[in-house]
């Protein structure tokens, strides 16, 4: 089976906004799909003026790159939540936070596979996460996976400062960029 024929059976999810814009956002595409051990998720993006930081080595360097994130809750209250953050470069910054952004950059989500690569219109990240991974972080109910699905649009100033266009799938109900509030979230459901 090729790469594309793996995500055939998957529902894209088409439907990102720039919630604190009024602009048509560029295309943003997520697709997910299970098997029996793991969880595959995949973001298609349309960009074209791809920024990567090269300054930093560290997993900290994702913050000032264009990037994908998904997050994970185990209740409303996401008085523990998790995130990973992944560039076209396929680094990913994982960290498990407490609201209200609380952040524990020291954290490693195990049984995560990341991988990345660039298209001829944008860049593609695709990764899995085992679902026994999810199941023992209480991330996996019913078959039922509470997330977020974002998009940081890196822009350069002439100034050469960054600043971002923020992208969701969920409009979150804050007046200013803001994904690490509980109306962020939507639900996935593992069919």
């Amino acid at each position: 089976m090729n790469f594309e024929t793996f995500w055939n059976p998957c529902q894209a999810l088409t439907a990102f906004d720039f919630p604190w814009n009024e602009e048509m956002p560029p295309a943003t595409i997520f697709r997910a799909i299970h098997d029996q051990k793991r969880f595959f998720f995949r973001f298609d993006v349309i960009d074209s003026n791809i920024i990567v930081s090269s300054e930093k080595t560290d997993k900290m360097a994702v913050l000032d790159s264009d990037r994908v994130e998904i997050f994970f809750r185990s209740d409303e209250k996401m008085s523990l939540y998790y995130g990973l953050e992944m560039d076209p470069l396929g680094r990913v910054l994982d960290y498990k936070a407490e609201f209200y952004r609380k952040f524990d950059y020291s954290y490693k989500m195990d049984g995560i596979t990341i991988r990345s690569q660039y298209t001829l219109n944008g860049y593609r990240v695709w990764g899995c996460i085992k679902l026994d991974t999810l199941r023992s972080m209480n991330l996996l109910n019913n078959n039922k996976i509470e997330a977020g699905l974002f998009r940081g649009k890196c822009i350069r100033k002439l100034n050469g400062e960054l600043s971002f266009k923020w992208i969701s799938w969920i409009k979150p109900e804050s007046e200013t960029p803001d994904f690490h509030i509980p109306s962020a979230f939507g639900e996935l459901r593992l069919l």
